[in-house]
């Protein structure tokens, strides 16, 4: 959309071009030459005509055209004054007075040919994305209306392009190309029109129309993603996808692509609420590589929300948990997201391996809940670190254990692991500490009497 404000002056020139190339036509029905067709005008009015047409000084032009109307109102000139007015208040950046004369060109109908009322509707839509494109314009960017009848322009444009002749000193190739670009500029102004009105359906249309020329375009990706975030309800899942297609895309700059993840993983966590911001980043990571791969989303890719993980979490248990990760799949992915991060109480087990260190002590534990699978239990599959509880370490292998932390990773099979952090042993499973056995007391040896006496 940045080509869009130099755009406005080429369909401006190329309107203009139109009317002075019929130059040659008007002075020969002026002058009643022969073989030229009757004229509808004299020569005194093309005259006043042709000296609007050669004033170079805008302000000078719209004077002279407004003369010009005051003395000629119904003039068969008018095809190439209405023009000219549009010419002059771009020069002059009126852009409310380009997009009145544009519309009262394309008012013509008939009497113009395709190019020009093209030319007009495409002036319009583009004057109006400049207006709105000027910071301090609060004003424009907010009305409803403007946006409206901007959006018609577009339509309108898009419509009569079609019928638009290719001139015969104009390649094909070159004129199929003005024709891409003129498409992708008109329809990325009717999106922001219709973002404008929360007409939030019709811009991810036209968004997409932009896409279908330049799939890689990361603005309108990140534009389409917004509008989608726009709608009521939210579709959240094609949002996510087209901003990560604006992050994978190869024209984003290196500024781009930091500013949309970090807005992108915003969106995952506020989506999802999980409590593991690793898996946050994982997810992020994910969603990238696969938008970079195909310019829509997959029915299949879907993101868990905090309801789903509210719901996994409602009769969840430690058993419940171990049971969802090793049969996989996507239950085992809504379980994870759910589990991860989160503080299970008395978690029982049986201790096979310990190994006390400075400042913690780290059991290896096997899960069991009950006496046969006590009895069974060989491997580990539990690791856990317990912090601030020195006296842990008094704990003996193979006797049973429970113990209250916090889930943060596992290993999936084959050697399935989960890891916990923050934990804190039960008291009442840890031994009492063993007394130091007392010496004995020994008393001196009694003295013998000395036999002396006084």
């Amino acid at each position: 959309m940045n080509r869009t404000r130099s755009a406005a002056g080429l369909a401006i020139v190329a309107a203009l071009c139109l009317s002075l190339g019929s130059a040659g036509r008007l002075r020969a029905q002026a002058t009643g030459q022969e073989g030229a067709a009757k004229p509808q005008y004299t020569m005194a009015e093309y005259n006043s005509y042709q000296a609007c047409a050669t004033e170079k000084n805008p302000t000078a032009q719209v004077k002279c055209l407004d003369d010009f109307i005051a003395k000629y109102p119904n003039s068969q000139l008018m095809t190439f004054v209405l023009p000219l007015y549009v010419q002059a208040y771009s020069n002059l950046k009126n852009y409310p007075k380009v997009m009145e004369y544009a519309d009262k060109t394309a008012a013509l109908g008939d009497k113009v040919d395709a190019a020009t009322r093209y030319n007009a509707y495409y002036t319009h839509a583009v004057a109006w994305y400049t207006l709105i494109s000027d910071p301090n314009n609060k004003a424009a960017q907010s009305d409803a209306a403007m946006a409206k009848s901007a959006q018609d322009a577009v339509d309108s444009a898009l419509k009569t392009l079609p019928e638009v002749k290719k001139p015969e000193n104009v390649a094909d190739d070159v004129f199929n190309k003005q024709k891409e670009t003129s498409q992708v500029t008109l329809n990325g102004i009717g999106a922001q029109a219709a973002m404008i009105q929360k007409d939030y359906p019709k811009a991810v249309e036209y968004y997409k129309a932009v896409l279908a020329l330049d799939p890689d375009e990361p603005v309108t990706n990140y534009r389409l993603g917004q509008a989608y975030l726009a709608m009521t309800p939210p579709q959240t899942m094609d949002a996510f996808w087209y901003v990560a297609r604006a992050i994978s895309s190869k024209k984003a700059t290196q500024q781009q692509v930091t500013s949309l993840k970090t807005y992108l993983r915003k969106l995952i966590a506020n989506y999802q609420q999980a409590a593991c911001d690793n898996l946050t980043d994982t997810q992020l990571a994910e969603l990238i590589q696969l938008a970079g791969s195909s310019p829509t989303r997959p029915e299949t890719y879907k993101l868990p929300s905090v309801d789903d993980l509210t719901a996994a979490r409602k009769d969840m248990t430690i058993a419940s948990v171990i049971a969802d990760l090793k049969a996989g799949g996507d239950k085992s992915k809504v379980t994870w997201l759910a589990a991860c991060g989160l503080e299970f109480p008395d978690v029982p087990g049986k201790l096979i391996e310990i190994t006390p260190g400075s400042d913690s002590v780290e059991l290896k534990v096997a899960f069991v809940t009950n006496d046969a699978e006590f009895q069974a239990a060989t491997t580990p599959n539990m690791d856990v670190k317990i912090v601030g509880q020195p006296e842990a370490a008094r704990l003996e292998k193979d006797n049973a254990v429970r113990f209250t932390a916090t889930l943060i990773s596992y290993d999936p099979d084959p050697n399935f692991m989960l890891h916990w952090d923050k934990g804190k042993v039960n008291a009442e499973d840890i031994p009492k500490e063993k007394e130091a056995p007392k010496r004995p007391t020994r008393r001196p040896p009694a003295r013998k009497p000395s036999g002396r006496s006084n």
